[in-house]
Parts: structure tokens; sequence; C-alpha cells
């Protein structure tokens, strides 16, 4: 309860100044379109790359997993887990990448510690 008042005079503080808020708005969005994740599986058989807006931007399968994919049907479900587990390892690394980037900015900035802030981003 005492966390989520403190929250909320942080904010109410910030709100204040709207032009500062701007200011660190546009620079978060400016770092996170920055951020690139690999995330792979099958020993590198899938590798999926995802930007810091959680966008897929690669996908590269190795030949092998390609052509196991069309032997039968469990060799397609195997390649369908890999390339699912290699985009789930990329989205959690860029998940853990922005809450990184919004703490250091939130420092740059002098920010008051917002309890919560990194569950209101997704990182928690």
């Amino acid at each position: 309860m005492f966390d989520q008042m403190k929250a909320m005079g942080a904010i109410a503080g910030l709100l204040k100044n709207k032009d500062r808020i701007k200011e660190i708005g546009e620079e978060v969005q400016r770092r996170v379109e920055r951020i690139r994740c690999i995330g792979t599986a099958g020993g590198g058989a899938a590798r999926v790359t995802v930007s810091g807006r959680f966008q897929v931007l690669e996908v590269q399968l190795d030949p092998s997993m390609i052509a196991g994919m069309y032997s039968d049907a469990s060799g397609k479900a195997m390649g369908e887990s890999l390339i699912m587990e290699a985009t789930n390892e990329a989205m959690q690394q860029a998940q853990a990448m922005i809450k990184e980037e919004v703490r250091r900015i939130a420092q740059e900035y002098e920010l008051p510690d917002i309890p919560g802030l990194d569950r209101m981003i997704g990182g928690g």
C-alpha cells in the first residue's frame, strides 16, 4: 500500500513537467528501436532476430532442419517447436534489455524510484 502511494506521488510530480515526460518518452523509443536480440534453438538450427518493438526481423533455418521438416510429421513438429523456442528466447532477451534501458534512462534523468515500473513495462 505504501509503495503504491509512493509511486502515485512520483508520477504526480512528473506530470507537472509535460515537456520532460515527452523528452524521456522519445529517448525510450529511440533506444528501444535500436535493440536487436537473437534467440537460437536446436544448437543453432533455428535462429530468430527480434527488435525492441517485439517484431520478428529475421528467421534463419539450417538447411538440414528444413529438409527434416519435409520428411514426416514429426520433423515438421520438431522444426516448428525449434522456431517457437528461438522466438521466445529472443523475446525474453528483448524484454530484459528494455527493462535495463528504462532503468538506465531513469537514472540518467534522475527520475524518482517508481515501485512496480518494471511490471508496467512488462519486465516482471
